[in-house]
């Protein structure tokens, strides 16, 4: 008679936020590998981790509502053990401890290797740079500091991720030198604040030198920067992203607002006369670049004053890509103490009108661009269309290519040379070049 054999743990690793929390689940699945655990990301498992976003109310309710239907999944006797960490675990412990006692327990931001532990694992030091990366294969996320110094009134991550801590360059060139081993072409470095990077190591900001470093990697073609700060903007890496081929012609950096009353309320350290500015010497130093921001509306004490001049400064800034959010009250920020005055509707109308004019901005400059031959990467093949990127756009957030598949074959992570033939709001439509 065959005995029951001893059931193996799977381990799926469930991952909500944004991407340091991609990173950061690559880098706990590394782990688990690496001491010999059968683990997967997002497909069937019967130990789940689920890593948390406690960033706004939004992706707060959706990192609940994924542990209860885990917890339903454990009760029904379908999963058999349900662990939870990551920034909502991290602000929210005692209180989710309380209210969902079934989890089998809550890890913060900082807690590898105690989580690690938990699951069996020791965390091995000596994995500098290894990662499971769950992007597609031909980009990955670099990311170069964890935490924030910076006091915006209205964000709570530095509650959830600490004081900036950067990763020393030697390390991150590792990191890159092993992705470009593995077939990534591509490094998205990212980082709560990357225009503060090396401040704490090296006493200055050192983003410029560490793309000095990265650009030698061989086998990484694109080097994007994500989340820079407007104040204290290290303009020497405008001259490297000049300079370097490597480095895309592409900066993320938001904004928030431009009402210097609203910015002093949100403590940005800057005014609209600043702001506009830099942008202005942005496009000087650097003549084709893109630079991507984000918005907030409804931020206590927003007026129609204030916002009709945030309308007007996007529609004079044209910002060639911009996303635009409503503002979220969170506790223990310093805007928590100020009256969420804006109703909801009103938030919601405003960044719809902020949408609008985006979306008019970015077919105008989408025209332009019919004729050019562009350079892309091809991130997936989706229907009768291979999808890929410019230089100019990044990954789940900006403008596609679409390239008709009856037509030519190409295979994720190619770079190829095509014409653009026509264009809307926000998809491009393009012909390789032969």
């Amino acid at each position: 008679m065959r005995t029951k054999s001893l059931k193996k743990n799977k381990i799926n690793v469930v991952t909500l936020g944004c991407s340091k929390n991609v990173y950061d689940s690559e880098v706990l699945m590394g782990q688990l590998k690496a001491n010999g655990k059968d683990v997967a990301h997002e497909q069937e498992g019967n130990v789940v981790v689920i890593n948390t976003c406690g960033f706004i109310n939004n992706a707060k309710e959706e990192s609940v509502n994924t542990i209860l239907e885990f917890m339903q999944k454990k009760e029904a006797g379908d999963v058999d053990k349900v662990f939870v960490t990551g920034c909502l675990s991290e602000r929210y412990k005692p209180d989710l401890e309380k209210e969902i006692p079934d989890v089998d327990q809550y890890f913060g931001t900082t807690e590898l290797p105690l989580l690690l532990k938990a699951l069996g694992a020791d965390y091995k030091h000596e994995l500098i740079g290894e990662r499971l990366t769950t992007t597609p294969k031909n980009y990955a996320y670099l990311k170069i500091a964890e935490g924030c110094d910076r006091p915006c009134s209205f964000c709570a991550i530095p509650l959830m991720r600490g004081k900036h801590k950067s990763t020393p360059i030697e390390e991150l060139v590792i990191e890159a030198e092993k992705l470009a081993a593995s077939g990534v072409k591509e490094l998205i470095l990212i980082a709560q604040d990357l225009t503060y990077y090396g401040l704490d190591l090296y006493k200055k900001r050192n983003l410029a030198e560490l793309l000095e470093n990265l650009v030698k990697v061989e086998g990484i073609e694109w080097i994007r920067l994500h989340y820079a700060f407007p104040t204290g903007f290290p303009m020497d890496v405008l001259e490297v992203m000049n300079r370097e081929p490597k480095v895309c012609n592409y900066l993320d950096i938001p904004l928030q607002h431009i009402s210097d009353h609203i910015l002093k309320s949100m403590r940005r350290g800057t005014t609209k006369a600043k702001t506009t500015n830099l942008i202005q010497d942005f496009r000087k130093a650097v003549p084709n670049m893109t630079i991507r921001t984000t918005l907030i509306v409804g931020y206590p004490g927003e007026t129609e004053e204030d916002f009709q001049e945030l309308k007007q400064w996007v529609k004079d800034m044209r910002f060639e890509r911009l996303g635009c959010f409503t503002y979220s009250h969170e506790e223990n920020t310093h805007a928590f103490n100020l009256e969420d005055d804006v109703p909801e509707d009103v938030k919601q109308e405003r960044a719809n009108e902020i949408m609008e004019i985006q979306s008019q901005i970015s077919w105008e400059l989408n025209q332009e661009k019919i004729g050019q031959e562009l350079k892309v990467v091809i991130d997936r093949k989706e229907g009768n269309y291979f999808v890929g990127r410019t230089e100019f756009d990044s990954p789940d957030v900006d403008n596609e290519v679409l390239i008709d598949a009856s037509k030519v074959y190409l295979k994720t992570g190619d770079f190829t040379t095509v014409t653009i033939v026509d264009a809307a709001d926000f998809d491009l439509y393009a012909e390789v070049v032969n």
